[in-house]
């Protein structure tokens, strides 16, 4: 039995890297870069998206008919959706660090990291075998989520998975496991916003690897203590 899927992280999409938190329309600008993405994907037969504005938004740029997939709906943020992340970790910044920190946690009332981990991976679980090549277009969250389950890490090593806008993880499961291919994010998509820097270092996998980066790109680390530095 083989299931080959690839995600596409659609642009403005995640908690660690935009300054909003939530959905929203995507920029001429975003719509601009997945028109240019659209070339470098595999060859692919079904498409499903997250139901969010900004996967509909990517789906259409990219020229492709997606079905609108619940399961792949994006984090719950709960109180939180239509806030800046400074202002969270401002006027909440114990909740905020909890977010950050413990999977368990979900001071926005929400969804926490592990119970989303858990939705994708049930999802993952019930993708059909021999479908064609599946073309997912999702938030980061749930490329982060995938790979929690797909490589078998912790829940806690989720904020440490770097998931650029616009790049590409194929998993492809055979012999009872999945295999992790990572794509490329395009230039553009390199620009980050920060992940928080006090954010503790994360085994994976039983090592103290530096955070797996997917897609390349490089961490800004002056935007990143910019960004939170009312966490102190």
């Amino acid at each position: 039995m083989t299931i080959r899927l690839t995600f596409l992280c659609a642009p403005g999409s995640d908690a660690a890297l935009d300054p909003f938190l939530g959905d929203a329309p995507l920029s001429d600008h975003s719509l601009c870069e997945a028109r240019v993405v659209g070339a470098g994907l595999p060859a692919h037969g079904l498409v499903v998206r997250a139901p969010s504005i900004r996967c509909s938004q990517t789906a259409e740029a990219l020229g492709l008919d997606a079905a609108s997939e619940p399961a792949l709906r994006d984090l719950d943020l709960g109180t939180w959706c239509g806030h800046s992340v400074g202002d969270v970790a401002a006027t909440d910044p114990d909740g905020f660090t909890a977010w950050l920190t413990d999977p368990d946690a979900a001071p926005h009332e929400g969804e926490s990291v592990r119970r989303l981990c858990h939705r994708i991976a049930t999802w993952l679980s019930g993708v059909a075998p021999d479908p064609g090549h599946v073309l997912a277009i999702t938030e980061a969250a749930v490329v982060r989520a995938a790979l929690v389950h797909a490589l078998a890490v912790p829940a806690r090593a989720f904020w440490h998975i770097s998931v650029p806008h616009l790049s590409t993880v194929s998993l492809t499961w055979r012999g009872g496991s999945w295999d992790v291919r990572l794509g490329h994010a395009p230039p553009a998509a390199a620009r980050r916003w920060p992940v928080p820097r006090s954010a503790p270092s994360v085994p994976t996998a039983g090592d103290q690897p530096s955070p797996a980066h997917v897609g390349g790109g490089e961490r800004s680390s002056s935007t990143r203590e910019a960004i939170f530095a009312s966490r102190g």
